[in-house]
């Protein structure tokens, strides 16, 4: 797996996190829910890249 994909979805994540940390003290719905949903495609990325790690042990 590709460390910069890795990198990507973790900023991503951190990303989310802060949006949705902004909409909870600004209580600005919008902002939270694209912030949940930063980190819910965060942790998407991480499952892919962790499903490609896997098949590539088994390949090798």
């Amino acid at each position: 797996m590709s460390i910069e994909d890795r990198a990507k979805a973790t900023a991503k994540n951190i990303e989310g996190a802060a949006q949705e940390a902004l909409g909870n003290v600004t209580g600005d719905p919008k902002d939270k829910a694209e912030g949940k949903i930063k980190q819910k495609q965060a942790e998407a990325s991480h499952t892919v890249e962790d499903v490609k790690d896997e098949i590539k042990k088994k390949i090798d």
